[in-house]
């Protein structure tokens, strides 16, 4: 509601009756008022609404989808209001937290995060849990629903593994879980001589096409020595192309997603750790190595400079968390500070991994034809906010 003032003034006089008299004690009389016009955030329009909207965190957007059908349509399917919100939400860090009973909660690391607080940090829990159907094993048996694994998140998607591991009767599914949209990715069937597969979900920003991505370790001659390297392009077909083997003794491969090239990467000097106690992740857009097989510490590579072997220098962290070995908590550490903190949040998290939030549909990405399954109601994404 805003106001206008208008103003009636009566004239005074040129002259006046008695020249004794000082023009200040002349009579006069202003009259004041006010018009009020009604304006309300409602008549904002929608490139502005969008600009509004598109700058808030995942929780003020949850509870805005409830104001009124217009907010809750644009919220949820204006494009305006999608690639906008894309292109800022790196600036909202998250992690996405999932239990072994296939919830998924996202935790929102804001500026004013309190490491101290459990009720504060009160993540985003995504409900109900993922309604993955059951699988039956080659023995007959149906699959626990609540083995979901997660595997990757990529651009605001994730990649979930349902089944067990170590069987052949496995399925793999590709979810936005803010929209509660998933779609299982077909696969080639098993072949005799592969002992473990693995997956990744990739995304180019040259061509928006996501990506699959396999790895397929073959026995020879009874020994596990050949990995070879799939891809799939989703959303325009369901083939499974190899694009070219991961040899050993190279421990680490790059692989392009433009020219769809598999190279071998330098691993820091006097590497000994088994490959099965290190981990690869991005740290500063640096390309890193960790190392976390001792109980007193952990070590970090870093390549400062890609594909360079003489890059990679090496960072001890000291650690005497044993819940942290146990994997019973989530820990943030300061480099600056040499530091750790426990991350304290509401509701614990069996698997954490790196989340960028995104309103994208599936259907955007696979196309309309493609059949997208939702997990739960669009108008109860949220349980708890």
């Amino acid at each position: 509601m805003s106001k206008t003032e208008k103003m009636e003034l009566f004239d005074v006089p040129d002259t006046v009756s008695n020249p004794m008299l000082s023009f200040k004690n002349q009579k006069t009389k202003i009259v004041k008022e006010y018009v009020y016009v009604k304006f309300t955030i409602m008549d904002f329009s929608r490139e502005i609404m969008v600009e509004i909207l598109s700058r808030l965190t995942i929780k003020p957007i949850f509870r805005c989808k409830t104001v009124c059908k217009r907010w809750y349509n644009l919220l949820t399917s204006d494009p305006l209001f999608v690639k906008m919100y894309q292109t800022r939400s790196c600036k909202f860090p998250c992690i996405l937290l999932s239990n072994d009973d296939s919830t998924a909660s996202v935790l929102e690391l804001k500026a004013d995060y309190d490491y101290y607080s459990r009720s504060r940090n009160r993540p985003v829990m995504l409900s109900p849990e993922f309604h993955i159907p059951r699988h039956k094993d080659r023995f007959g048996y149906s699959f626990d629903r609540k083995k979901l694994e997660l595997i990757g998140s990529c651009n605001g998607l994730i990649c979930l593994w349902s089944g067990d591991r170590y069987d052949e009767n496995y399925s793999i599914y590709i979810s936005n879980p803010l929209l509660g949209e998933y779609f299982k990715v077909k696969l080639p069937e098993w072949e005799k001589g592969v002992c473990r597969v693995a997956y990744t979900l990739c995304y180019s920003e040259g061509s928006g096409q996501y990506k699959g991505l396999r790895s397929v370790i073959r026995k020879v001659r009874g020994r596990p020595e050949v990995s070879e390297l799939e891809v799939c392009n989703l959303g325009v077909d369901e083939k499974w192309r190899n694009v070219g083997e991961a040899a050993f003794p190279a421990r680490i491969h790059s692989f392009n997603l433009v020219t769809e090239e598999v190279k071998p990467v330098p691993v820091p000097p006097g590497l000994k750790t088994p490959s099965l106690g290190l981990r690869l992740a991005e740290l500063g857009n640096c390309l890193c190595l960790t190392d976390s097989c001792s109980f007193q510490h952990v070590d970090i590579w870093w390549m400062k400079e890609y594909g360079i072997a003489d890059s990679w220098t090496k960072d001890c962290i000291l650690t005497n968390f044993y819940s942290a070995r146990r994997h019973t908590e989530l820990l943030s550490y300061n480099p600056k500070e040499k530091k750790f903190r426990k991350v304290k949040v509401y509701d614990g998290g069996y698997a954490a991994t790196k989340y960028i939030p995104s309103f994208y549909s599936l259907k955007t990405v696979m196309g309309e034809s493609f059949q997208i399954s939702n997990a739960y109601p669009k108008a109860e994404i949220v349980l708890d906010i």
